[in-house]
This record gives structure tokens, C-alpha cells and sequence, in this order.
């Protein structure tokens, strides 16, 4: 039997430089609560980090910006598309609506790429 992947890794648990290559906006299966879905990407794979546009969820929201280097107030989901920040990549086990045991790959810890970093690529 032949196999065809199409698809990368998730991303392995540490810090890496990633990309945002897509951008997607839906609201959560339970509690109908609007969210926006970034698929964080580099060479070596993905992972991807929903945001929820709740109140718990704005400092993480806040955050996530700020490493993207965006200090508005306001900003339209389209735009984060080709920003690039350093994240770390965790694994995260939860119990959902139902009462069932799930674990997802994170991103968390956000930070701006460096200057440096990228200043010396040719």
C-alpha cells in the first residue's frame, strides 16, 4: 500500500519561530462564543491556537498581538496573515463538555522575533 502525506507534523513541544498562514473566524461548539483559529507554521510543521474573543480570553489575545507587534485596539483578523512570532509549543489535557479527557498541542509564551535573528538572514 502506498501513502500520500499532504500534511506536516504537529510541531514537537519547545520554542519556535513560526509563520500565520491561515486565518479562519467560528464560534465554539458549547457555549456559542466567537473565537478566531491561526495555523502556526515553520519548515518543520504546525500547530494551531484558537483565540477566544471572551473576556478570559483577551489577555491572551493581548498578548499573542503584542509578539505580532500590533498595538491597536482594534484589528482585523485578515492582517494577522504573513506575521511571524516565536512561540512555545505545549501539550494540554482537558476534560470538555461532556466529560471526556481531551489533549491538544498548544501555542503559548509569545514572543516578538528578534531583530537580530532576522536581520542577519540573506
Amino acid at each position: 500500500m502506498k501513502l500520500k502525506i499532504d500534511e506536516k507534523p504537529f510541531l514537537p513541544e519547545g520554542r519556535h519561530v513560526v509563520k500565520i498562514t491561515e486565518v479562519e473566524e467560528g464560534r465554539s461548539e458549547n457555549k456559542d462564543i466567537p473565537f478566531i483559529n491561526c495555523r502556526l507554521e515553520n519548515e518543520d510543521g504546525f500547530v494551531n491556537q484558537r483565540f477566544y474573543l471572551s473576556e478570559p480570553g483577551q489577555p491572551i489575545l493581548a498578548s499573542f498581538l503584542k509578539a505580532l507587534g500590533i498595538d491597536k485596539q482594534e484589528v482585523d483578523s485578515k492582517e494577522l496573515k504573513g506575521k511571524s512570532l516565536s512561540v512555545e509549543v505545549e501539550e494540554r489535557t482537558y476534560e470538555d463538555a461532556e466529560g471526556k479527557e481531551k489533549t491538544i498541542k498548544q501555542a503559548t509564551h509569545f514572543e516578538a522575533v528578534g531583530k537580530a535573528n532576522t536581520s542577519n538572514r540573506i
